[in-house]
Order: structure tokens, then C-alpha cells, then sequence
């Protein structure tokens, strides 16, 4: 008994030491980044430590030290003195943040959070086919400018009144109208990032030449170029074998998208896009806009029973709408309980105007709330084609008999639904007491062909493990966002986790699917890409790593250098 309580002082002392070390690694580099003129703001009070210590994701990791640099002269003596200060503490590392909207844990860091939101929010210019805009600008601040000029970034995620662009970017996001127009990945003229040697570079695709040229650098820029390059290269028929076989996807690095030998393109941005910032800090954005088409119409469609969705689906998709989204009963049910809630979005006026539209619906949820809403939108150069194809669509959807269907000719009044869709996550974050969201199944995407198989068995296993989850996604896409409700907190609900997230990759990845679509790796789905992938292609994504960050500097234990045990050790005990 004395052996076992010395050692277990002994150990209690090194676990105290080692923090002490680690705190005192990082009081000198917070030090040094004063004395060599570092001039945002330092921040180590604990209300905002706490704060940073999660974002939407169900864990926690709670950093040391804030940091809002003031611009990028700041970020690049950040990544200089970290990189220094990690020669005598290796614990040191940086994460980016924005708004913290990430659901995989991939904006939290037990080290020094990066707030892009405070300083880096400027738009610097937009016209009708691009723009320059800052990491740390919102979504809900920049469309407006786009819209002025009739463009559009078609990219956003249902968080567009939450997120930043530079979440955007991080995640490679995309939404609604990714169906149509793909996701962030293909809306980048270039970046800036500052690297891992503390220096920011303009990355942007290269012809062959160019390639050629930059390779032929004898600098850091040059040796990470042909290093990528030979990395690919080496591997060119197997990386393009492992790219996923479905509509979107936002696992791993996209190496099968950097290096096209017909067409002698060298991309390096689409491995910066969705790298959830392990390969550097992202301090400017270029990007491609679209035209905003002027005519659409929405057609809403009641299902009392999801029986037969993945026929509905494809039925749909046959018609090539432009979007095609759902959200079900529980959300619908919560819409209508937490009505008043939208005010902190909408504000009064929008919100009488939203109970207004859907006094009409009333009729129809009294004879029953529907289990799944499905908005189904068309676009077209007028408005006679847009109403052609949406008498189109609801002759066909007929033989479904479903519970009621709803044609609306303008996005003014389907807009009631699509409120309800994209506040849905934000609903369940805030207002069901009781229970948490835990987004760990959330966010999967199946080849549509294999719908009809694959839905009935996903809802098995939600059952089986007596999941409260709800449904919704891009349908059109084969994308879901299946988020259950749980209490975290107590060990049986926490034991159901694993094996439950076990099942349903099995199931994804039977019908040759991608274990996320829009939501990235951090540290949720970061652990199980070597079973999507296989060890060979992981393999290259840590190589991938390390070439950009030899010494660990950005975002550690995210995606291919993700964990299990480790995640696992960091869901919140408390909410």
C-alpha cells in the first residue's frame, strides 16, 4: 500500500512538473512576442480561456493563452517565435480560429488559440466575378456586398448567419447550393498563408512553367513545392484512386486535386482548402463569385413517413433542381416550440412576417406533423421556366402520395422553411436542456444509387442504440447531418460512442461513401481515416503534414494525426 501512494505522489509530481514546464514555455514565448513588437492582443483570463475551450463539437480542450494578431506582419512573427520556443517545449503549437462554428473539434487547442475575428474582417474589394476578403470576416457581412453586385459565393454551410469566410475555407464548406455549384474548393483564385518557416507566401494554381520555376527555387518555398510535387508524382495513379467516389467530401488532404498531368496544373491551394489549418495560417482570400440567378422557385414537399425516401430521391434528382434540402419532424417541432427564438437572428419585423407565412401551413401540421420537409428548388432564365419545371416535379412526385405539396414560385416564400433548415443546429445547441448535441455520426455522404439500401440500415442503428437523432442534410447530395441528443455526462450514454460511430462508418463505407461531406476531419472523424483510406494514402496525408510542418506547429491531433483514445479523452464532461 506505502509502494502504491509513493508512486502515486510521484507520479502526481511529474504530471505538476511537466505543467509547469509547459506553462512557463509558454509565459516566455508570450514574453518574447511583446518585446519583439507583436501588437494584437494577449489574453490569458480565465472566462476567455474557458470560452475558447469549445466550439461545436462535443469536446473540450482548454488553451493557454489567446492571441488576436493585428495583421500579418503579427501571424508571421507568431509562427516565427512559436517555431523557436517549440526547441524547448514541444507541447507549444497555434490553432486558428474564427467564429468557432466547427463541429469536428477542430478550433480548440490546449495551447494558443489563433482569434482571426478581432482584426483580419476586412473586405477588400468586390466586384461581379471575385473578391478579396479577409479569414476573419462573416459570411452575413460579405454576401451582402456580393449581392450589390449581383454575385455570389455559393458555397455557404446552413451556419451562414454564424460562420467566416475563413471557416469556409478551413472546412472547404459547402450547403444548399452545392448541389448546383460544388463546394469552397472550387471558389479560390488564391491565398496567403504564412508557413511553417514564419514567411507568407501567395498560393495560387501554376502551369507547368511556372511549376518549374518555383520548383527550381533553392528556398523553403521552393523545397515545399517539390516536395508536394514528388510526393504526388510518385503516387499520381493510387492518389487519384483514392479520391471518393461521391458528390462532396471533406475527409483527408486533397492530394488527387493539386496536380493534374493533362493539364500541367499545379494547384497547391486545394490542399490548403479543408486543411482545418494544419498546414498553415490563412490571412487573405481571393476568391470566385457567381452570378446570382434572379428567377427560382421552391417546391415544399410534406413526407408522413420517410418509408421510400431514397426512391423520392433519386425521382428528384432526375429533374436536376438546384438545391435539394430536409430537415424532420423534430426540428420542425422545435421551430415551432422555440418560435420566439428567431428573433436573435430574423429581429421583430422578420419574425411577425415568418408567423404570418406560416399561418397557411397551420392546416396541414394540424392534421399531423410530417416526419421529413423537403425543399426542392429550381432556377431557370425566366419564370415561366422555373414554373414548368416545378409542375413537372410535383406531377411526378404524385404516385409518392404524399402528405401535401406546396409549390412556391419565389424564394420569399419558401423562405419560412429554409430559416427553420439552417437554424436547426442552432436550435438543438441551445435549446433542449436536457440533452446535448453530440455530432458524431453528423455528417455522411452515400452515392444516391445505393439510398434505397442504405437509409433503412442507418435508422437500424440508430435505434439499436436508442439515439434521439435528427435528420437532416442536402438530400440531393446523398449528404446527412444525423445529429443525436444525448447526455454526455453520464458513462452509459458516453459508452455509446464508439461502437455506434463503428457501425455507421462500416455502413458508409459498405456503400462506398465518405465518413464527411462538408464538416471535415478534426477530431471526430480524424481517427478513422486510415479505415476509410488505407494505410498507404494516410500515409501520404502525414507526409503531406510534415513537409508543410516538420515540427507540429499547426493545429496537432487533427485529421490524419488524429487519435481515438486521445478525442475520446477530451468530450466535455459537463455543458
Amino acid at each position: 500500500m506505502f509502494v502504491l501512494m509513493h508512486m502515486g505522489l510521484v507520479y502526481k509530481i511529474l504530471i505538476q512538473n511537466a505543467l509547469l514546464v509547459k506553462l512557463m514555455g509558454m509565459d516566455e514565448l508570450l514574453l518574447k512576442l511583446k518585446q519583439n513588437g507583436f501588437k494584437g492582443e494577449i489574453d490569458t483570463d480565465e472566462a476567455s480561456l474557458d470560452f475558447y475551450s469549445h466550439d461545436a463539437s462535443m469536446f473540450e480542450l482548454k488553451p493557454q493563452a489567446i492571441v488576436a494578431p493585428k495583421d500579418s506582419t503579427d501571424v508571421q512573427l507568431l509562427v516565427s517565435m512559436t517555431a523557436q520556443a517549440k526547441k524547448k517545449e514541444r507541447q507549444l503549437s497555434l490553432t486558428a480560429r474564427s467564429a468557432g462554428t466547427d463541429m469536428s473539434g477542430g478550433a480548440i487547442n490546449d495551447s494558443l488559440i489563433v482569434d482571426f475575428t478581432k482584426h483580419f474582417k476586412t473586405i477588400s474589394y468586390v466586384n461581379a466575378h471575385r473578391a478579396r476578403v479577409q479569414p476573419g470576416v462573416y459570411y452575413r457581412d460579405f454576401e451582402p456586398q456580393t449581392l450589390k453586385h449581383h454575385a455570389l459565393l455559393p458555397s455557404f454551410p446552413a451556419s451562414r448567419e454564424l460562420c467566416t469566410v475563413g471557416g469556409m475555407v478551413a472546412n472547404n464548406s459547402g450547403g444548399e447550393k452545392s448541389l448546383e455549384y460544388g463546394k469552397t474548393e472550387k471558389f479560390i483564385n488564391q491565398l496567403k498563408v504564412v508557413f511553417a518557416d514564419g514567411h507568407e507566401y501567395v498560393v495560387k494554381p501554376l502551369n507547368r512553367r511556372e511549376l518549374i520555376k518555383k520548383m527550381a527555387q533553392k528556398d523553403y518555398e521552393g523545397k515545399l513545392y517539390k516536395k508536394i510535387f514528388t510526393l504526388i508524382e510518385d503516387n499520381y495513379d493510387e492518389i487519384k484512386k483514392a479520391k471518393p467516389d461521391v458528390s462532396k467530401n471533406s475527409t483527408g488532404y486533397n492530394l488527387w486535386n493539386v496536380w493534374d498531368r493533362e493539364t500541367g496544373i499545379f494547384d497547391l491551394t486545394q490542399l490548403i482548402v479543408g486543411s482545418q489549418g494544419t498546414l498553415g495560417l490563412v490571412t487573405d482570400i481571393d476568391f470566385k463569385l457567381v452570378a446570382d440567378k434572379k428567377y427560382s422557385g421552391v417546391l415544399v414537399a410534406f413526407m408522413k413517413s420517410i418509408d421510400g425516401l431514397g426512391d423520392v430521391i433519386n425521382t428528384v434528382m432526375e429533374h436536376k433542381p438546384a438545391t435539394f434540402e430536409s430537415f424532420d419532424n423534430y426540428t420542425l417541432n422545435l421551430s415551432i416550440k422555440f418560435f420566439f427564438y428567431f428573433h436573435k437572428t430574423l429581429g421583430w419585423k422578420k419574425l411577425i412576417k415568418l408567423g404570418l407565412q406560416l399561418i397557411p401551413d397551420a392546416l396541414v401540421l394540424f392534421r399531423g406533423v410530417p416526419k421529413l420537409i423537403l425543399l426542392i428548388e429550381f432556377t431557370g432564365a425566366s419564370q415561366e421556366e422555373v414554373d414548368r419545371k416545378i409542375d413537372a416535379m410535383q406531377n411526378d412526385l404524385k404516385h409518392f402520395h404524399l402528405e401535401a405539396l406546396e409549390g412556391d414560385n419565389t424564394e420569399e416564400k419558401a423562405w419560412k422553411f429554409r430559416i427553420m433548415r439552417r437554424e436547426s443546429f442552432n436550435l438543438l445547441r441551445k435549446k433542449v436542456k436536457d440533452k446535448h448535441t453530440a455530432p458524431f455520426i453528423d455528417d455522411l455522404v452515400v452515392p444516391l444509387r445505393y439510398l434505397p439500401e442504405f437509409l433503412p440500415k442507418l435508422r437500424t442503428v440508430i435505434n439499436k442504440y436508442k439515439l434521439m437523432a435528427t435528420v437532416a442534410g442536402h438530400m440531393g447530395d446523398g449528404n446527412f447531418h444525423v445529429i443525436p441528443l444525448m447526455k454526455l455526462e453520464d458513462p452509459k450514454e458516453r459508452a455509446k460512442l464508439t461502437p455506434a460511430m463503428k457501425e455507421v462508418n462500416d455502413l458508409v463505407l459498405k456503400y462506398h461513401g465518405s465518413l464527411s461531406g462538408e464538416h471535415n476531419d478534426g477530431l471526430v472523424r480524424g481517427p478513422w481515416l486510415e479505415q476509410m483510406y488505407g494505410k498507404h494514402i494516410v500515409k501520404l496525408f502525414r507526409e503531406t503534414k510534415a513537409i508543410f510542418d516538420p515540427e507540429d506547429i499547426f493545429n496537432p491531433h487533427k485529421k490524419a494525426n488524429a487519435d481515438w483514445d486521445y478525442s475520446f479523452s477530451h468530450i466535455r464532461n459537463s455543458f
